[in-house]
């Protein structure tokens, strides 16, 4: 801490000499980006004993607001304005327009020069004319509002006439002609303007509903969320600055000639990756990242690698790697090809080589708990300075396993001296004992890479013009660019986007794998997890998942956390569309009706889909109707109520597709509470109206109970919004997360459904069947429940 004061205050110190005030530079140095780059600036600028107060506003101006796709030419730029030849910020506003449109290309000084008013001295004689000029254009509008009327805008039209002229004698000589023209101010003329309510236009009845009238049009980013990424020509130029500790500052581009090379390997398209480590199953947050990097291959009829992260050898499995191609697949995508990053395990032990040759590699002998501390002290290590020739010979050591597990590592020879971690000396390989068997790889290897010094490498050996990643990785830009840069190799263009957080769920691929492996849930595809491989069991399709993606959109913002409620509105939007309707009753309720002859049987039509037509054989099938039906035990209650719409004693109700029936009789059980059967009429004329309508299922024949099925009903696995910022987050689990009913009755038809089918169980949610159904037993997933608006019939 002690150190970070002492380096603010220096700060604080070289800012003063500039002429920043106080405040301005108080507020600078608690912006850490701010303070490097204005730092920076300084020393480029070679101010750092002082200078006048306007050219230090101007330097914390091209500190803030210079164009990150030409800071090759910020220095010269710099001399302009040190030397006063840019010396109000009119032109300095040109330079950044004039730089931004060349980016890192040569320029013609005579050119930019004219584009920014280099030389030309507008004089107070002609700036007076102007300011003239203007008043009496405005003088009535003047007169009217007084002091109260914009100055910014006369000040604009002076601009606009006369763009060089010096802002500080436009300001004076406005002041000057205010005073002469309206005096003094009065009271008046510091009251704040009364605004004016806007009258309510008349509104005029219109027969139309709310469904009638067209959203409005979508924004463009929301139509193509990946016009916000640059095309592969446009990957010259500087959009990440690296600062070291030694005052120094890395320009990460490619020069002309490796982005061509580049292009000519390409031949211009876009190519992304999606790159999962295979030691788990994959999660809803996988399926934005996939979104992202597939989608914007798509998009730009380029391709995306499905590339596994393969770095670990004790972690990854077959199964996981078998697990994440199907997902991928069943998400909708088609990877351009799939490649594994210890298919670059050569070349990366090459490449390792030649970062010890080049002298930025090192051979070190800290233990894990030693790195840690000499990190937090910001200390190199005592074998940072070996002999090059001395650090070769190691790492081939370690390669040959000649060295023991934990006595050796290989490390990157960054800048223990940054204010970013992430460039601490990253550890580049570390060593497997006892040449660990590789999924993938065999036993070939002793020594494994780190993701911080394979992931780059393999991205431009790949040739990746969009390297896409989640915002925990930005620190790790800086460290992603130095070691291509210090491998002379191509740099991918790196964006991070915001991680995707739902509520009411966990996503660590720790607290995940507690869940499997202490039995909190019933496997990897449990419905109730977020795996996709629990979505889709719960009966979540792929699209519906994209379509929450996309609705979400590619934002940087990390903070916020999506609310489950969004996911499930895209589903039940699909599977309204896309789920045929049928009837389950849950809890039965046995009703007789006593008008109706024993043993007779209707075969009566009920429609899959709201606007079927009953003359379309595909649209309906058949549900029998009899003399025994069995209702929801909540669709009835001894006492009857305005609000409710069930059935009651002496009540009708509608039986979806059937008729009306009305409560003639109540059989209870010995308690005299308990509700054992109903006795009711039928109208077969129909000619009942009643409001509540019930869905129902009969027996088919005499004392043959209906289709009986388990179904089970899934709800949110915690109680909480965000269970993983709880300590006892497993205490946080919900009881009711899934509730088996075993002897649910369905209508016969349901019989003939397959594993995986979708079905909308009418007034109770969606349902998909399950992979555990046999012929003897068929099992129906919860997928979501139905809207609120259903509510008031069930209840």
């Amino acid at each position: 801490m002690a150190v970070k004061d002492e380096n603010g205050e220096k700060a604080l110190e070289l800012f003063l000499k500039i002429g920043l005030d106080e405040r301005t530079a108080k507020n600078t140095i608690a912006n850490n980006k701010v303070t490097a780059n204005l730092i920076a600036v300084i020393h480029e600028a070679a101010v750092t004993d002082g200078c006048d107060r306007a050219i230090g506003n101007l330097i914390y101006t091209v500190a803030t607001k210079y164009p990150a796709n030409a800071l090759m030419h910020r220095p010269t730029l710099l001399k302009y304005v040190v030397s006063s030849k840019i010396k109000i910020p009119a032109q300095l506003e040109a330079a950044f327009s004039f730089l931004a449109a060349t980016g890192s290309d040569d320029f013609k000084v005579i050119e930019f020069e004219e584009a920014c008013g280099i030389g030309v001295e507008v004089s107070e004689e002609d700036i007076e004319k102007t300011v003239s000029e203007i008043f009496d254009e405005y003088k009535n509008v003047i007169l009217e509002q007084r002091y109260r009327i914009n100055v910014g805008e006369l000040f604009g039209h002076v601009r606009k006439r006369q763009p060089w002229a010096d802002p500080k004698i436009v300001k004076r000589l406005f002041d000057a002609k205010l005073y002469a023209l309206l005096g003094e101010r009065t009271a008046a003329d510091n009251e704040k303007p009364i605004k004016k309510k806007k009258e309510k236009p008349v509104k005029v009845e219109d027969k139309s509903t709310a469904d009638d009238v067209p959203p409005p049009n979508p924004s463009e980013e929301e139509l193509n969320p990946f016009l916000i990424f640059p095309s592969p020509e446009e990957n010259f130029k500087v959009h990440t600055e690296v600062f070291f500790s030694d005052g120094s500052v890395f320009r990460a581009c490619n020069s002309k000639e490796t982005l061509e090379k580049h292009l000519k390997a390409t031949q211009g398209k876009v190519l992304t990756r999606f790159p999962p480590e295979p030691n788990g199953y994959l999660h809803i947050g996988h399926a934005k990242a996939m979104f992202v990097d597939f989608g914007l291959a798509k998009e730009r009829a380029g391709g995306c690698y499905l590339r596994y992260d393969d770095t670990n050898p004790e972690a990854e499995k077959k199964e996981y790697i078998d697990h994440i191609e199907e997902i991928v697949q069943w998400m909708g995508w088609e990877p351009y090809k799939i490649t594994y990053t210890s298919d670059y395990f050569q070349d990366l032990h090459d490449l390792a080589v030649e970062l010890i040759r080049r002298g930025h590699a090192y051979v070190d002998h800290q233990t894990p708990e030693e790195i840690k501390e000499y990190r937090e002290k910001k200390l190199n290590s005592p074998w940072r300075e070996r002999p090059i020739k001395d650090s070769l010979k190691l790492f081939d050591d370690m390669r040959r396993g000649m060295i023991e597990e934990g006595k050796a590592t290989l490390r990157m020879k960054q800048d223990m001296q940054s204010d970013n971690f992430n460039m601490y000396d990253l550890i580049a390989y570390r060593i497997k004992a006892s040449f660990t068997p590789h999924p993938h790889a065999g036993d070939k290897w002793c020594i494994y890479p780190s993701y911080d010094y394979a992931h780059c490498i393999v991205d431009s050996l790949e040739n990746i013009t969009h390297s896409l990643c989640t915002l925990e990785f930005e620190t790790r830009r800086a460290s992603y660019y130095w070691l291509l840069d210090a491998l002379g190799l191509y740099l991918p263009h790196v964006w991070e986007y915001s991680r995707l957080n739902v509520t009411n769920t966990v996503m660590s691929k720790r607290k995940l794998n507690r869940l499997v492996t202490e039995k909190w849930v019933d496997g990897w595809d449990d419905p109730r997890l977020m795996t996709l491989s629990g979505l889709r069991r719960r009966g979540v399709t792929s699209t519906s998942i994209n379509a929450f993606v996309r609705g979400i959109g590619i934002t940087r913002s990390d903070s916020s956390i999506i609310n489950l409620n969004r996911l499930e509105y895209h589903i039940r939007e699909e599977l309204n569309k896309t789920a045929p309707r049928t009837m389950v009753v849950l809890n039965p309720l046995k009703v007789v009706i006593t008008n109706l002859e024993v043993g007779s049987v209707m075969d009566l039509n009920a429609k899959k889909w709201p606007d079927a037509q009953t003359d379309d054989a595909s649209s309906v099938y058949k549900v029998p109707f009899s003399n025994v039906v069995y209702i929801e035990h909540t669709d009835f209650r001894i006492k009857d109520s305005k609000d409710y719409y069930g059935l009651a004693p002496g009540k009708s109700v509608l039986l979806r597709y059937a008729y009306p029936i009305k409560c003639t009789d109540v059989v209870l059980g010995d308690d005299k509470v308990t509700v054992l059967e109903i006795r009711a009429e039928y109208d077969p004329s129909k000619t009942t109206k009643p409001k509540g309508v019930l869905h129902w299922v009969a027996e088919s024949s005499p004392g043959v109970d209906p289709l009986k099925v388990e179904v089970r009903l899934f709800d949110k696995l915690f109680l909480s919004e965000n269970p993983a910022e709880l300590d006892d987050w497993l205490g946080d689990l919900n009881p009711n997360s899934k509730v088996v009913i075993p002897g649910a009755f369905a209508v016969p038809s349901l019989g003939n459904a397959a594993v995986g089918d979708r079905f909308q169980f009418e007034r109770l949610g969606y349902f998909a069947m399950d992979k555990d159904s046999t012929p003897e037993k068929l099992v129906f997933n919860r997928t979501v429940t139905l809207r609120d608006s259903y509510g008031k019939v069930v209840k």
